[in-house]
């Protein structure tokens, strides 16, 4: 157990890392996009467009590795690596041929596409979001091979180049809006989302052949791999599509709303997705092949213990991330974002929308968790059924909180169909492993709450001093010594909680700080 938990680690650790660096990116990005378009209707616009392929991308990929993982280590244990490659030769061509017919629809059907997805566009900003559909639905072809590949080597547990997806798009992105929003507005940025895409697939292909991966001709669509990853790959689609509903259902109500409201709820979105990007991603992804291992072997009781560590891991991290996010809202949103044309209007409603966002950040997180225990045992159909219910949830709210909330209210509705999601996952993956959900994690969890909630009134009266302002060091600067001020306060304050209340997760926090004091003090003893 400890040396699986050891490779799970460092993958983790190159996850997390190449995370940060897409994250510091994504930073670049949006304040790029920020100073050059704020929450405007053309903004507004690029994003409706770029929703279809985006979501597109997410079913494909969530759908393939899910699919891609477990059937490829029971090929490769059971009949060798030359029949799994031998199989996936033949996946590629199906994929690539479902793709390219999804995207020359997607081509040829974008005006009726904007009509379903911005119902109350018009005129200049309908003409833009056509535009930019028909710019951007080819990313689709590429991108769906790129989850291919990355699931490929996922499965060879070989995770660096496979974290290249965000960081590459986020260059294209500032490169097209640096480059060419002055020629051609935002649909330069479209230009510059599509050659990212190309460009992650391409990286990934020398590290696939190096593996063993050969392109082959032809397919047989009777091979029994080939229906069993269909058979695993179409519930998870309509599962992850149903999930994805939240997007579209909240870009097609906010098109009614006031201009800039889909750009709100999009930067602030961006936002909350810093620390899921950054920690439950790459801890999901580097967890899940350990989860379908112990699965295909028999093993729940380590099954059990591998999603409790993977939970803990990621409410650890999440829950006082938001109660951070929640709090910190006005600094970081001026420090990150508020210059050029992202005004005081601009700054105003992103923090409404952050505020709302930031109550389901935890259940967003260990949702990711979750549902891949249920992946692990082969059951894609549970998820189905309870995201079909939280979508109905979801919908309903975002109906009734719209009208006195606004895009806030499609913002709560969000959070409050996460957190739904996140009690039914752990109540029915307790139905199928029974040892999973203990008094010791509801122990946990409260003590995570008090920690957290604890770190938030540190955070609260650093953040409230008014000396700040008194500085005269400029908005930017002033956001930067008001938000570190309070960060590394709340910081300190949470890993002394964590300490006193006797964590686990603590003492590996203290003993990675005494290594590394240790080497720049003495380095190491014989």
């Amino acid at each position: 157990m400890g040396r699986a938990f050891g490779t799970v680690a460092r993958a983790t650790f190159i996850l997390v890392a190449f995370n940060l660096i897409s994250k510091l990116l994504g930073y670049v990005r949006e304040a790029v996009i920020a100073y050059q378009f704020g929450t405007s209707a053309s903004y507004d616009a690029f994003l409706v467009a770029y929703s279809v392929p985006a979501v597109l991308f997410f079913i494909i990929n969530g759908a393939l590795t899910t699919a891609v993982i477990p059937v490829y280590s029971q090929y490769s244990s059971r009949d060798g690596e030359a029949e799994a490659w031998k199989l996936f030769g033949m996946v590629f061509n199906v994929l690539l041929v479902i793709l390219l017919v999804l995207s020359a629809l997607g081509v040829l059907l974008a005006p009726w596409l904007v009509k379903l997805l911005a119902p109350y566009f018009t005129g200049e900003t309908e003409q833009m979001t056509v535009d930019m559909i028909r710019i951007m639905f080819p990313l689709l072809v590429f991108s769906g091979l790129a989850a291919l590949f990355g699931g490929l080597l996922n499965a060879r547990n070989i995770f660096g180049v496979t974290a290249l997806n965000a960081p590459l798009t986020n260059l294209g992105i500032i490169a097209s809006v640096l480059a060419l929003s002055a020629v051609w507005g935002v649909r330069g940025m479209a230009l510059g989302a599509l050659v990212g895409g190309v460009a992650y697939a391409l990286v990934q292909v020398p590290s696939l052949l190096r593996s063993g991966f050969r392109f082959s001709r032809g397919f047989n669509l009777r091979h029994p791999g080939l229906k069993q990853i269909l058979v695993l790959m179409l519930p998870m689609a309509v599962s992850i599509s149903v999930s994805q509903t939240y997007v579209l259902v909240d870009r097609i109500l906010a098109s009614g709303l006031a201009e800039g409201s889909i750009s709100a709820l999009n930067y602030a979105n961006r936002l909350i997705q810093m620390p899921l990007g950054l920690f439950v991603t790459a801890v999901g992804t580097a967890f899940f092949p350990t989860f379908t291992q112990r699965a295909a072997d028999g093993n729940y009781a380590g099954l059990e213990d591998g999603i409790r560590r993977g939970l803990r891991v990621v409410i650890l991290v999440c829950l006082p991330a938001a109660v951070g996010l929640m709090v910190l809202r006005d600094p970081i949103i001026a420090l990150f974002l508020k210059r050029g044309a992202f005004d005081l209007r601009a700054a105003g409603m992103t923090q409404i929308a952050l505020l709302f966002y930031s109550i389901g950040l935890i259940g967003q997180a260990a949702e990711f968790i979750l549902q891949r225990g249920f992946f692990s045992l082969q059951d894609t159909v549970t998820p189905l059924k309870l995201g079909l219910v939280v979508v109905g949830v979801n919908l309903a709210l975002s109906l009734l909180l719209i009208r006195p909330l606004q895009h806030g209210g499609l913002a709560l509705a969000n959070s409050i169909a996460s957190l739904t999601s996140m009690v039914l996952l752990i109540f029915f993956l307790g139905r199928r492993l029974t040892g999973f959900w203990n008094l010791e994690m509801w122990r946990f969890g409260g003590l995570t709450v008090l920690a957290s909630g604890v770190m938030g009134l540190v955070v609260y009266a650093v953040n409230s001093q008014s000396w700040f302002g008194a500085l005269h060091l400029g908005n930017a600067v002033t956001a930067l010594v008001q938000l570190g001020m309070a960060i590394g306060c709340g910081l300190v304050v949470y890993v002394v909680m964590l300490s006193l209340l006797r964590f686990e997760e603590s003492k590996l926090v203290w003993g990675a700080v005494g290594r590394v004091l240790g080497r720049f003090g003495g380095g190491r003893r014989g």
